[in-house]
């Protein structure tokens, strides 16, 4: 059986993700290795899900570390000293949903190899070992001091701007906005206790839900505003103008610092090719940027959603650094200028709520085979169609019952045509 998606395993609590789900893939992951360090973000049913994991693991002999609530970044970061790590979140969807992500010693979270074998031993679960071999529990209290003092070792502690951050009592608040402080910012800290319920807006960092953040930045005349989601694994923001810095503005302005070699997923614009020396288009999904990062040996990876990977720290996606890298580069450079300067097309998106969203989408591809060169067609992750004046993109989401639609064009004109032909192919097959 399939359990997890682009992002980890991920599902509404106490239907797809519950107790009896979370002690088999503890079992699965127990069996794997020695020592585990497991942490979870401020979702209320976080510790019903982490002690189910915790059995499963202990069962096979395999020790466990507790981090606490932490950041996911927080905690792939501290996984260097473990075997595995395993993180308790539903990063940016809603209140209602947990999962987990498993990651590698070198940041790295688990593979397609590695899931395959997880899912294997979730649908036949190993034995347990004797009373006598059981795992032992530890407390590991020192994540975010070690996340934090590496961020600080990097970037240095003299930046006088003021920065306005919006937790959105996620797991961010428990260290975005100090390392932020002690890197000399004035820090004003939004939505900063942590609350897994979100009561101050959805976790998921889009426009709508951070006007707060954009009012604040412009009536306190703060120099930049940032944006976290449920685990801190993303950031978006706006410049000092109250421009939104969304995932395709900060992808461009990330790629633009690191010119050599970036490596992005097929969702990402075609501004970036204009801006590096060599890109590597990818799957979408943080596994497989990182993976191509530490195959390609490229500078810098990221994703339209707001995640980006910096190799140099971790190949996780880690928001907290972005922050901080975010940051520092607002005090050597104009970012509402440079941001201005970037190439820019119009894009679109959409979805549509689809239940065999996997069986449409093999019809789909037969579809584009029949009707385009296959020169003009990209089958990478889900379907990419290139034309003269852009592009568009029809996949099937990783994480919940959905095909989404991506375009991006020169002009208007020929995005509204592409994003069209795209739609009017899916309402034909599901009516």
């Amino acid at each position: 059986m399939r359990y997890f998606g682009s992002s980890g395993i991920r599902g509404i609590v106490n239907e797809k993700v519950d107790p009896d789900l979370s002690m088999k893939i503890g079992k699965a992951i127990g069996s794997l290795y020695d020592s585990v360090v497991i942490g979870k973000d401020p979702r209320p049913h976080g510790g019903m899900i982490e002690t189910a994991l915790i059995s499963g693991v202990l069962s096979q002999g395999c020790d466990v570390y507790r981090a606490g609530m932490v950041s996911t970044p927080t905690l792939a970061y501290s996984t260097r000293r473990f075997d595995c790590g395993i993180m308790v979140t539903a990063s940016h969807n809603t209140a209602e949903y947990n999962g987990v992500k498993l990651w590698n010693p070198d940041g790295r979270s688990f593979d397609t190899d590695q899931m395959e074998l997880v899912e294997r031993l979730i649908d036949e679960p190993p034995k347990p070992v004797s009373w006598d071999e059981v795992g032992k529990i530890y407390a590991h209290r020192t994540s975010i001091e070690d996340h934090k003092d590496e961020i600080l070792n990097i970037f240095g502690t003299d930046h006088d701007l003021k920065v306005i951050v919006d937790c959105a009592n996620g797991a961010g608040c428990s260290i975005t906005p100090y390392i932020l402080q002690e890197m000399g910012c004035q820090v004003v800290a939004l939505n900063s206790n942590p609350d897994g319920r979100f009561p101050a807006h959805d976790p998921e960092p889009i426009e709508d839900n951070l006007q707060d953040l954009k009012n604040t930045v412009l009536d306190s005349g703060a120099d930049l505003g940032l944006a976290h989601d449920g685990d801190a694994d993303r950031l978006v923001g706006y410049d000092k103008e109250g421009r939104f810095l969304g995932g395709d503005q900060l992808l461009a302005l990330f790629t633009s610092q690191f010119s050599k070699k970036v490596v992005v997923p097929v969702n990402s614009s075609m501004v970036i090719e204009e801006l590096a020396e060599e890109v590597v288009r990818t799957k979408v999904g943080d596994v497989f940027v990182a993976e191509k990062i530490k195959e390609e040996d490229a500078q810098f990876g990221g994703e339209p959603s707001g995640t980006w990977i910096f190799p140099e720290m971790s190949y996780a996606p880690d928001a907290v650094y972005a922050a901080a890298f975010l940051v520092n580069l607002a005090g050597e450079i104009d970012i509402s200028k440079k941001v201005e300067e970037l190439p820019e097309y119009p894009r679109k998106k959409g979805g549509f709520h689809v239940d065999g969203r996997y069986k449409l989408m093999k019809k789909l591809k037969n579809i584009y085979k029949e009707d385009l060169d296959p020169e003009r067609l990209n089958f990478v992750d889900g379907i990419r169609i290139e034309y003269d004046e852009g592009w568009g993109l029809i996949r099937a989401s990783g994480t919940e019952p959905k095909i989404r639609l991506t375009a991006e064009a020169k002009d208007e004109s020929s995005l509204t045509s592409i994003y069209g032909d795209m739609k009017n192919k899916i309402q034909e097959m599901v009516r």
